[in-house]
């Protein structure tokens, strides 16, 4: 085999590292897994349910002239509960924006080095915005904050979404920072 033919084949390996997993059962352990599972289930029950209900406000309102008035408040709770636990199922399928052509051009070593950096980094902001959301759900349910809506939902029970989140997230950012430090280890040997 010639270097360029052994150039190409540890390009394409390298290449093939990019390309996120196919499913979520292929990445990690079972239990945190289950626990992306979990989210995306979720997430797809909760669209469900948003379009249900804003076909039904639909329906009532041009129908029979009647609406339920709690379509906006529950909308927006289900879009920052997606928001926050969209977050770890993207993150483990790595469907976030890379700059491919960048890292395309990189060795390979530098290029996992360029990412677990990223990912630490990412570990860090998750971790402040766990400690923030978590400190703003309990000082509201402390309070008893209810929103001022005719549901009065008690306004701690949406936000304890954000911070659920950001747990499944920190899982999941630790698990890929444990992947690459293996893969750095092992191509440094």
């Amino acid at each position: 085999m010639t270097d360029n033919q052994a150039n190409a084949v540890a390009r394409a390996v390298d290449e093939a590292e990019l390309k996120p997993p196919c499913g979520l059962q292929q990445f990690g352990d079972l239990r945190l897994g289950i626990l992306e599972r979990a989210c995306q289930l979720i997430c797809a029950v909760s669209i469900v349910a948003m379009a249900a209900i804003v076909l039904t406000e639909i329906i009532t309102r041009n129908l029979f002239n009647f609406s339920f008035q709690i379509s906006d408040e529950v909308g927006g709770y289900i879009v920052v509960g997606l928001t926050f636990l969209a977050l770890p199922v993207c993150q483990a399928r790595q469907a976030y924006h890379h700059v491919l052509f960048i890292q395309g051009r990189l060795p390979p070593r530098l290029r996992e080095l360029l990412n677990l950096c990223f990912d630490a980094l990412s570990l860090a902001f998750c971790l402040v915005l766990l400690w923030q959301l978590t400190w703003q759900t309990v000082q509201t349910w402390q309070s008893g904050d209810i929103a001022p809506t005719l549901l009065a939902t008690p306004l701690w029970i949406p936000q304890a979404v954000m911070p659920v989140g950001c747990v499944i997230l920190a899982l999941v950012l630790l698990r890929g920072i444990a992947h690459r430090v293996q893969r750095l280890l092992r191509r440094g040997s």
